[in-house]
Protein backbone atom coordinates (compact mmCIF):
# COMPACT_ATOMS: atom_id res chain seq x y z
CA UNK A 1 0.00 0.00 0.00
CA UNK A 2 2.85 2.36 0.71
CA UNK A 3 4.08 1.95 -2.87
CA UNK A 4 0.69 3.01 -4.22
CA UNK A 5 0.50 6.13 -2.06
CA UNK A 6 4.12 7.19 -2.53
CA UNK A 7 4.69 6.52 -6.22
CA UNK A 8 1.52 5.83 -8.19
CA UNK A 9 -0.88 8.40 -6.74
CA UNK A 10 1.24 11.48 -7.60
CA UNK A 11 1.80 10.20 -11.16
CA UNK A 12 -1.76 8.95 -11.78
CA UNK A 13 -3.27 12.27 -12.99
CA UNK A 14 -0.55 12.56 -15.63
CA UNK A 15 -1.14 8.98 -16.72
CA UNK A 16 -4.86 9.68 -17.06
CA UNK A 17 -4.20 12.79 -19.16
CA UNK A 18 -1.89 10.89 -21.51
CA UNK A 19 -4.34 7.99 -21.80
CA UNK A 20 -7.26 10.33 -22.50
CA UNK A 21 -5.37 12.13 -25.27
CA UNK A 22 -4.38 8.79 -26.82
CA UNK A 23 -7.94 7.50 -26.58
CA UNK A 24 -9.50 10.58 -28.19
CA UNK A 25 -6.87 10.53 -30.95
CA UNK A 26 -7.41 6.84 -31.67
CA UNK A 27 -11.20 7.25 -31.86
CA UNK A 28 -10.92 10.26 -34.15
CA UNK A 29 -8.51 8.43 -36.45
CA UNK A 30 -10.98 5.57 -36.78
CA UNK A 31 -13.81 7.88 -37.83
CA UNK A 32 -11.89 9.25 -40.81
CA UNK A 33 -13.07 6.55 -43.22
CA UNK A 34 -16.79 6.80 -42.48
CA UNK A 35 -19.07 8.84 -44.65
CA UNK A 36 -20.93 11.91 -43.43
CA UNK A 37 -24.30 10.30 -44.10
CA UNK A 38 -23.57 7.55 -41.59
CA UNK A 39 -23.06 10.14 -38.87
CA UNK A 40 -26.62 11.42 -39.34
CA UNK A 41 -28.32 8.04 -39.40
CA UNK A 42 -28.62 7.30 -43.11
CA UNK A 43 -27.65 3.94 -44.54
CA UNK A 44 -23.97 3.23 -44.84
CA UNK A 45 -23.74 -0.33 -46.07
CA UNK A 46 -20.12 -0.06 -47.16
CA UNK A 47 -19.03 0.25 -43.52
CA UNK A 48 -21.17 -2.70 -42.44
CA UNK A 49 -19.43 -5.35 -44.53
CA UNK A 50 -15.83 -4.47 -43.90
CA UNK A 51 -12.95 -6.50 -42.52
CA UNK A 52 -10.24 -4.70 -40.61
CA UNK A 53 -6.73 -5.37 -41.85
CA UNK A 54 -3.27 -4.00 -41.26
CA UNK A 55 -3.05 -0.62 -39.59
CA UNK A 56 -6.82 -0.39 -39.16
CA UNK A 57 -6.82 -3.58 -37.11
CA UNK A 58 -3.87 -2.31 -35.06
CA UNK A 59 -5.68 0.98 -34.39
CA UNK A 60 -8.87 -0.87 -33.40
CA UNK A 61 -7.02 -3.07 -30.90
CA UNK A 62 -4.96 -0.12 -29.65
CA UNK A 63 -8.18 1.79 -28.93
CA UNK A 64 -9.55 -1.11 -26.89
CA UNK A 65 -6.34 -1.49 -24.87
CA UNK A 66 -6.08 2.25 -24.16
CA UNK A 67 -9.76 2.36 -23.18
CA UNK A 68 -9.33 -0.49 -20.72
CA UNK A 69 -6.20 1.10 -19.26
CA UNK A 70 -8.04 4.42 -18.87
CA UNK A 71 -10.92 2.73 -17.04
CA UNK A 72 -8.50 0.90 -14.73
CA UNK A 73 -6.62 4.12 -14.00
CA UNK A 74 -9.91 5.86 -13.21
CA UNK A 75 -11.01 3.07 -10.88
CA UNK A 76 -7.62 3.20 -9.16
CA UNK A 77 -7.98 6.95 -8.77
CA UNK A 78 -11.44 6.61 -7.22
CA UNK A 79 -10.58 3.80 -4.80
CA UNK A 80 -7.44 5.39 -3.38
Amino acid sequence: MEFIYSFIMPVLPYIQIILSVLLVSAVLLQQRGSSLGGAFGSDNFSATFHKRRGSELFLFRFTIVVGVLFVLASILSITF
